[in-house]
């Protein structure tokens, strides 16, 4: 009898703890479908503020064209590190794949260098048009301009802030379920990233010295 009720006990919680793992595992995944949902809204922004600055690239108001104002050596390079640190974010997944926290770690680490190193040259170029007189004022060119390319700035500083918060986290916890789909958004986050930077370059950049 007492056999039969260890029995049912130990069924009882086995199941529960299955349970828990089935309960874990949908939690996961919708905050995963939340993160697309977000990302689809991005690609809204995003679209938007390319559509705007489109329409609004030949009126400077008599002030600086992109032409006068770009400078491509400095803009190939930062596209350089930026599309390296999409590199590095991938190789972070494949560490975590391999249960490697410390792989994880430093790669994430790598991946916030690279990223820190791309806001940092986009706000040099900022500021040294700014001293030349071109400002977010000046014309409807530049307002699309620092609008667009300030705003794919603002979203790299957030996703390098977040990268850290997770480097922190995995650092005290190591690789769970948890910290397993975060690694996983933000290296989708980054890579998109990446992709805008790419139709900036191309659309904003490259045009403009054309």
């Amino acid at each position: 009898m007492a056999a039969h009720t260890d029995t049912a006990h130990g069924s009882h919680a086995g199941g529960g703890h299955g349970h828990d793992e089935h309960h874990e595992h949908e939690h996961e995944s919708m905050k995963t479908f939340g993160f697309w949902l977000f990302l689809m809204t991005d690609c809204i922004l995003f679209a938007t503020l390319f559509a705007t600055y489109i329409v609004l690239k030949g009126n400077t108001n008599g002030g600086p064209t992109a032409h006068e104002l770009f400078e491509m050596p400095g803009i190939i390079a930062s596209t350089f590190i930026l599309l390296t640190s999409s590199f590095t974010s991938g190789l972070a997944v494949l560490a975590m794949h391999k249960k490697n926290v410390k792989g994880l770690i430093m790669w994430l680490g790598v991946t916030v260098l690279l990223g820190a190193s791309f806001v940092a040259l986009e706000v040099t170029e900022f500021i040294k048009m700014v001293h030349e007189g071109a400002t977010i004022s000046t014309s409807a060119f530049l307002s699309g301009f620092f609008t667009l390319v300030g705003t794919h700035g603002l979203h790299v500083s957030l996703g390098l802030f977040w990268m850290i918060g997770l480097m922190i986290q995995l650092s005290r916890r190591g690789i769970t379920p948890v910290t397993q789909r975060k690694v996983n958004v933000i290296s989708l986050y980054w890579h998109f990233l990446d992709v805008v930077w790419i139709f900036v370059f191309t659309i904003v950049y490259m045009m403009g010295v054309m």
